[in-house]
């Protein structure tokens, strides 16, 4: 069997603020990143958000107030991010979740731009 599910970045401690509806997680060898809950959703590994191919990604507006209800462990290498709007469905791997921190301020700028360029709201429907 191949090792498909080895990691280059191996998560020390994971917890969730839920009063800042933020990820704060500690990597081993000292990295760390506090993930806003909001981030996290439209960065979502799943099909639905990112796709089945190159250039499918989509654009998941509305969710600026969204929250993180369950954080469920999968093997020993990701978390089911389990968020309040009900989508649950993306496999948070701990390279993902340490990409997602490295790459926070331009993958959130990208994501901006695109919100703006198709007249879309960070806010949910009747809160704008």
């Amino acid at each position: 069997m191949s090792d498909s599910f080895s990691q280059s970045h191996r998560v020390q401690e994971l917890r969730y603020v839920s009063a800042e509806h933020r990820l704060e997680v500690a990597f081993e060898g000292g990295k760390s990143f506090s993930l806003p809950a909001e981030y996290l959703r439209v960065e979502s590994p799943s099909a639905e958000v990112q796709g089945h191919g190159p250039g499918q990604k989509q654009i998941v507006s509305g969710r600026r107030h969204v929250g993180i209800m369950r954080i469920e462990p999968v093997g020993n290498y990701a978390v089911r991010l389990c968020f309040d709007d009900l989508h649950d469905t993306g496999l948070y791997s701990w390279d993902y979740l340490y990409e997602l921190g490295e790459d926070q301020a331009e993958k959130w700028a990208a994501y901006l731009e695109a919100v703006e360029r198709q007249g879309l709201s960070r806010d949910p429907p009747g809160r704008a």
